[in-house]
């Protein structure tokens, strides 16, 4: 979600299909914490809203994959037309398009009290250094969805510089057994972290334990970010991989939200549940939710599918402002179940629309004058 472009492909045109995943991704981020904080208005529970919103912090996943992919593939690109990677162009890139809107909301939250949602700030540095997540406040869990941000920035300052000494070996021919082997060292430290941290306690705290341990720091979710990596190396290197898989498109993403349905009922609905805490969710739950959105990923790539050949405008507003809305939609989410009443009279369905819409408009401010503003200068500073 820190946002890299889904605007260009060979032939000139957006990715109609990663715009379509970065907006089902944000949706999912929204329901979920509006569903976590405030809880779904019970009128939609017939239509399965509630139970889709409490899966949404999988929408996290699908921002891993797709950054993985996008990342991976600027990368990749670079070694294949410079014989090298442009450090310098790379990370002058990620820094534009990343810390202006990020420290404008990082100044927000230190300064304006009445939007802070949760129970504490963590301290100013682990925002600037990116390390909120290593490891995660649970008390102190105000602007806390700033660990998956922490998340990519980490992977955006460590992967290039392996990916540097990957492509100096007899391992740049076997980029797929490198990530198939981070995948796995990432299994290996759930198991030994679930033995040390969560096996040993019960109720709430074996939950709290997991989510410390388990769900946010980022040696234990590299599976979304090597998934995405490993299609945009496969795509590349790989002609007959890439060709089998994108002659199935549609196939693929059916099959991938048949298997998300799959993880939807191992990690028994959702992240605060018992299931959530076992070793077999520890284990396989993380890989299968990330090889699933890589499904839809490789169908959205496909020409093929209806992913692909869709046009549909809202996905490509919401996919542009995924970022900002993900930045602010916490804090526009409490004023206005904390404040609105003192203006308004609105009943729990117009608040959680008004909340929808709040999150949207918040980024769409936020893209115009901050974001908007530095990737234009990105562009005149950086060629």
């Amino acid at each position: 979600m820190l946002g890299t472009g889904t605007k260009l492909e060979p032939s000139g045109g957006r990715l109609h299909g990663l715009d379509h995943l970065r907006a089902l991704a944000i949706l999912l981020v929204l329901l979920f914490h509006y569903h976590v904080y405030y809880g779904i208005p019970e009128i939609f529970s017939p239509t399965g809203l509630p139970a889709l919103s409490a899966f949404g912090w999988s929408g996290v996943d699908l921002f891993f994959v797709l950054s993985g992919y996008l990342i991976g593939d600027k990368l990749l690109s670079d070694l294949d037309r410079f014989d090298r990677i442009r450090f310098t162009t790379f990370y002058a890139n990620r820094a534009f398009r990343i810390l202006p809107a990020y420290l404008a909301v990082v100044a927000i939250y230190f300064t304006i009290a009445e939007l802070r949602e949760g129970r504490a700030l963590p301290p100013l540095w682990t925002f600037l250094t990116f390390t909120q997540n290593l490891p995660k406040d649970l008390y102190a869990n105000t602007f806390s969805h700033a660990w998956s941000l922490s998340v990519e920035g980490q992977f955006y300052l460590i992967f290039p510089v392996l990916l540097f000494f990957v492509s100096m070996t007899s391992l740049r021919n076997r980029l797929l057994y490198f990530l198939l082997a981070l995948v796995v060292f990432g299994v290996l430290v759930r198991y030994f972290s679930w033995l040390e941290y969560v096996e040993p306690v019960v109720g709430r705290r074996r939950i709290g334990a997991a989510l410390k341990y388990l769900y946010y720091p980022t040696y234990t979710r590299l599976d979304g970010l090597a998934v995405g990596v490993a299609i945009a190396a496969a795509f590349r290197y790989q002609p007959k991989i890439r060709e089998l898989l994108t002659r199935h498109g549609n196939f693929m993403l059916f099959a991938g939200l048949a298997l998300l349905v799959g993880c939807y009922h191992l990690f028994g609905g959702n992240i605060l549940s018992e299931s959530f805490t076992t070793l077999e969710t520890t284990l396989i739950g993380f890989p299968l939710v990330s090889i699933s959105y890589g499904m839809m990923v490789v169908s959205a790539l496909s020409p093929n599918s209806f992913l692909f050949r869709i046009q549909f405008r809202p996905s490509a507003m919401l996919a542009t402002l995924s970022y900002a809305i993900y930045l602010v939609h916490k804090m526009t989410n409490h004023w206005i179940n904390t404040r609105s009443a003192h203006y308004f009279d609105l009943n729990d369905v117009q608040v959680f629309v008004a909340c929808l819409v709040a999150a949207i408009a918040g980024g769409l401010l936020l893209h115009l004058v901050i974001e908007k503003r530095f990737l234009r200068l990105r562009e005149r500073l950086i060629t």
